[in-house]
């Protein structure tokens, strides 16, 4: 079905979302059905299988029985719900002896039983939307010691909801992978820019620093240091010292006016 067509990158079996999602499978049900329904966590239309026995409700990929889907894709990505019921789903590969392997994974399986051609191994799936990805090359290899030729066929049991169901060449990163392959849609750039506002010069508090230099509050009108020449000590200021009268007998010299008579009262200390 798909062995001449180019195989790389991804190659999608199943999508939900399209005219004819079934358009390359077959369904089978009984006490069950099979439908497609709006989903509130995605927001996004999606397959649901939906049944009271797992064997009797499912779909298989091709439609018809004879044909092969001839894909050499390793790996299968399958983006599923849980609805908290039993579920399973068959993958029949191609080995390089030539053999037809079967490998049935389901969520009831508590043991891994590998058998010369059906393995069944168990599957753990967490609440809400899974991606479960199988490598069908590396069980290929521990179980059987052969190498993964190609894949026959994929047959899906109830109970579940399917958003796509796709084979890859390798494992991608969530950031590798295109939008549509994805559960919720582009990923949000985590480094968002900083928004930036403006704060008034008033509405901000003094620093400390600022308050220390005096940017703070109103500038105190301080003495600014002038290169100046030092200047000389001051002299200590003179102790008054009695002076002594002067004496009787002394000359006087001649001046231009006569000085006054002294008299014989003795003279009062005056001082100074």
């Amino acid at each position: 079905m798909f062995r001449s067509a180019y195989q790389k990158g991804f190659l999608t079996v199943l999508y939900s979302v399209g005219s004819s999602p079934l358009n390359n499978w077959s369904s089978y049900t009984k006490n069950g059905y099979i439908k497609r329904i709006y989903d509130e966590d995605i927001k996004s239309l999606v397959l649901e299988i939906m049944g009271s026995n797992v064997s009797t409700t499912f779909i298989h990929c091709p439609s018809e029985c004879k044909e092969q889907l001839g894909i050499k894709l390793p790996f299968l990505v399958l983006l599923i719900k849980n609805m908290h019921k039993y579920f399973c789903f068959e993958v029949k590969i191609q080995d390089d002896q030539r053999f037809m392997r079967r490998f049935r994974v389901s969520n009831f399986q508590s043991k891994t039983s590998v058998k010369p051609f059906c393995t069944a191994m168990p599957m753990g799936m967490s609440p809400g939307w899974n991606q479960i990805q199988f490598n069908l090359a590396d069980f290929t290899r521990r179980a059987y010691g052969s190498n993964y030729l190609e894949t026959v066929s994929l047959q899906l049991h109830a109970n579940v909801r399917i958003r796509r169901i796709y084979f890859a060449d390798k494992l991608y990163t969530e950031a590798e992978l295109p939008n549509e392959y994805r559960l919720m849609g582009k990923p949000k750039d985590l480094k968002k820019p900083e928004k930036q506002f403006k704060v008034q010069a008033t509405a901000r508090p003094p620093s400390p620093l600022n308050t220390a230099r005096g940017e703070g509050g109103p500038a105190k009108s301080e003495p600014e240091p002038t290169a100046s020449a030092p200047s000389a000590p001051s002299e200590p200021e003179p102790v008054p010292q009695k002076a002594p009268s002067p004496p009787a007998s002394a000359p006087s010299e001649p001046a231009a006016e006569e000085p006054p008579p002294q008299t014989d009262a003795p003279t009062e200390e005056v001082a100074y």
